[in-house]
């Protein structure tokens, strides 16, 4: 009994000797254990040092590395390495730069990377081996809706809402010619469901496409469902609930993002001509400088040309009937005799001519005669074939449904 007992507390003497003799160096394991390398652009951070930067203005590429010390034949050679992988040439003013530069006790510049857009960043490296990337994140997309009463104007409402008020101008594309987006009503109300474009699962970089949409304007009914009416030509329209396309032969406005700040008005008297009648025949669309303007239909530019008053425009025929002109721009983008698309860009917002301020003054021609577009019953665009309209009426049940079943979100309920 004694020799059990001797050897039971012999044993267990030891067992706690052990693990006091261990305490210290499993501690010491513990801290000795290494911490994971954290890497950025692919760089170790605790190795490298890095600068967050803006490009200033007049910026280049190669002002930024010669501040740093490289020299321009070096920065030729990166530049000429990695042309196909990488473009440099020009940096826009604002946009974040980051300066990566070896932990040494003399750092030098190891890489540089450039942030254009939201969705990724180009760089090159200059030391050890000299190379290009360009990495873009992978987008998610979302269908999403909005809906409202128009208390001043649906950019405006949408704004209160917390949406993207670039949503309007998606809008006033697909209603050009049914609904006048500048002269809404009080009351107005609207639905739309859309699909939004995301990076890092929240980050909204564009709105890619408008699903379905509805208005009630001027107390009519108003739906508008994307729908593909050429799957050959993959052309796709904005159809209403009776299967009639939305879109004319002619776009509403040559600018996509303006306001109307003057329209056709045979009697409009001007306060720098002593108050007195001085017909205008055109339509004036407010917009910054060098804002795109757009054929409004297809045809052949006859003139691009210069006059004192009219200042640099462009004159497009677009058939026997119709003809439009584009004045006070500030460069053109077209030549005599070229054929253009409706949509293209024919020049850019100015203020040339006679002009208090940057906008494009829109003139009408048909038949021979100046007159106001927003009078005319112009030409539908191509309808939808009789052969689809069945397959259309069935493709758009669900959609209608989705749309039908949104409710219209009162400001006070916001």
């Amino acid at each position: 009994m004694v020799n059990i007992k001797y050897y039971f507390f012999s044993f267990l003497f030891l067992i706690i000797n052990l693990f006091s003799s261990c305490g210290s160096d499993l501690a010491s394991v513990i801290l000795d254990e290494e911490e994971p390398t954290i890497y950025k652009y692919g760089y170790d951070e605790s190795k490298h040092i890095f600068e967050e930067k803006k490009v200033g203005k007049n910026d280049t590429f190669g002002d930024i590395l010669e501040g740093q010390g490289i020299d321009y034949p070096e920065i030729y050679k990166a530049l000429e390495k990695t042309k196909n992988d990488v473009n440099f040439k020009i940096l826009q003013r604002g946009k974040p730069y980051t300066l990566i530069f070896t932990n040494d006790s003399i750092p030098s510049l190891k890489a540089f990377v450039y942030h254009p857009t939201i969705e990724g960043y180009s760089m090159i490296q200059l030391k050890d081996s000299i190379y290009g990337k360009t990495f873009k994140k992978e987008r998610t997309y979302k269908d999403l809706s909005a809906s409202g009463n128009i208390e001043n104007s649906l950019y405006l409402t949408l704004e209160e809402q917390g949406k993207d008020p670039l949503l309007t101008y998606y809008l006033s594309d697909i209603y050009a010619w049914t609904i006048d987006f500048f002269r809404l009503d009080k009351g107005d109300k609207f639905k739309v469901i859309y699909t939004q474009a995301y990076v890092d699962d929240t980050i909204p970089v564009e709105i890619t496409k408008v699903k379905a949409a509805y208005f009630l304007h001027k107390g009519t009914e108003r739906y508008a469902f994307e729908y593909e009416t050429d799957s050959i030509k993959g052309i796709v329209d904005y159809l209403d609930q009776d299967g009639k396309n939305l879109r004319r032969a002619f776009l509403q406005s040559p600018i996509k993002f303006g306001r109307i700040s003057s329209r056709y008005n045979l009697r409009r008297r001007i306060a720098l001509y002593n108050n007195r009648i001085r017909p205008h025949r055109g339509t004036d669309f407010a917009a910054p400088i060098g804002t795109p303007i757009l054929s409004t239909a297809n045809g052949t530019v006859t003139e691009v040309s210069y006059t004192r008053a009219n200042g640099r425009y462009v004159k497009v025929k677009h058939n026997n009937t119709y003809t439009t002109q584009y004045l006070h721009m500030q460069k053109a983008n077209v030549k005599v005799g070229q054929f253009v698309e409706q949509g293209d860009v024919i020049g850019f917002v100015g203020v040339t001519g006679y002009t208090s301020g940057p906008h494009v003054c829109y003139r009408f021609w048909k038949d021979g005669r100046e007159v106001d577009p927003f009078k005319q019953k112009l030409p539908e665009a191509k309808p939808i074939n009789e052969s689809l309209k069945k397959k259309y009426f069935n493709d758009i049940v669900l959609i209608k449904s989705q749309i039908d079943s949104i409710i219209i979100k009162n400001k006070t309920s916001i």
